[in-house]
């Protein structure tokens, strides 16, 4: 049986991630490494710290000392801490928007990326321009911060409220781009009230882990 590790930085993504392996990787038994003061101090300090990289390259030391076969790294915010993090350890690395960036850069060349705390964005516009590098493509990311929404989801628990702020953004990036890229996972709560958007929408937990199991299946995750 294949070992899962799932670095995460908060419990908002926990149970879909965890029912969305169990549902396309059966097989696999997945471990939770959650610690939600990293996601806290990047967002307090306006983006990653020695301290924040340091905890994340021992989460994955510890993951690939406990035998994992895949390391999956839950959080945008923390993103280019797992590319550091990913050359200390000899296991596969997937990050949860890998592949919801290589299908923005397949499709648009004006890519919007909506996001619901600030430390998300640079991160999230870096991996699509990396992304859209390595297809040799040439792409415009366009920036839509919806700022706090993120607390009015997981601190109020008004889901209404955070859905009413980012699909009024989500319209906006509509009339504007090619391709909308949702940078948060826990921006799949708003999947519903998506169905009258034309143009492609794109969210990352099922993309995530569809790539996941590719590689544990023996593909390149490039």
């Amino acid at each position: 049986m294949k070992k899962v590790y799932i670095i995460q930085t908060s419990l908002v993504s926990h149970a879909e991630l965890n029912s969305l392996f169990k549902e396309l990787v059966p097989d696999a038994k997945v471990f939770n490494i959650v610690d939600d003061s990293l996601l806290h101090d990047v967002m307090a300090n306006g983006g990653l710290t020695e301290k924040v990289i340091s905890r994340m390259c021992k989460y994955f030391e510890a993951a690939a000392q406990n035998g994992a076969d895949l390391i999956f790294n839950q959080c945008s915010s923390v993103g280019e801490a797992a590319d550091i993090a990913a050359n200390l350890v000899n296991v596969p690395v997937v990050k949860v928007d890998e592949a919801m960036a290589e299908e923005a850069v397949r499709l648009g060349r004006r890519i919007a990326v909506v996001a619901t705390v600030a430390s998300t964005m640079k991160p999230s516009c870096n991996l699509v321009r990396r992304k859209a590098i390595e297809s040799g493509l040439e792409v415009e990311v366009i920036e839509y911060l919806v700022d706090g929404a993120l607390d009015i989801l997981m601190k109020e628990n008004n889901r209404e409220k955070h859905n009413s702020l980012v699909l009024e953004m989500v319209r906006k990036a509509e009339r504007e781009c090619d391709v909308i890229v949702l940078a948060q996972g826990s921006m799949t709560v708003l999947l519903p009230e998506l169905k009258d958007i034309k143009k492609p929408v794109f969210t990352s937990p099922r993309l995530g882990v569809i790539k996941a199991k590719n590689v544990l299946d023996g593909g390149k995750n490039e």
